[in-house]
């Protein structure tokens, strides 16, 4: 399990166009990106790594 203590979590920009339905992300870690959903800060997050991740983004912005 990752150490998250140090975590800055982060909104998208885009989460107010939603309805509130979105994710916070931590990307300050090293070797690790958490996320976890806004509307439930103490309950589970996902953890990835920065490749992982990266590679998420890159798919989710290429298919708008």
């Amino acid at each position: 399990m990752a150490d998250l203590a140090g975590a800055r979590w982060r909104t998208s920009t885009r989460s107010g166009d939603n309805g509130g339905n979105c994710v916070e992300v931590a990307d300050n870690l090293p070797d690790v990106v958490a996320v976890r959903d806004s509307k439930d800060r103490t309950g589970p997050v996902l953890t990835f790594t920065p490749d992982s991740w990266a590679s998420f983004v890159r798919a989710a912005r290429s298919s708008r």
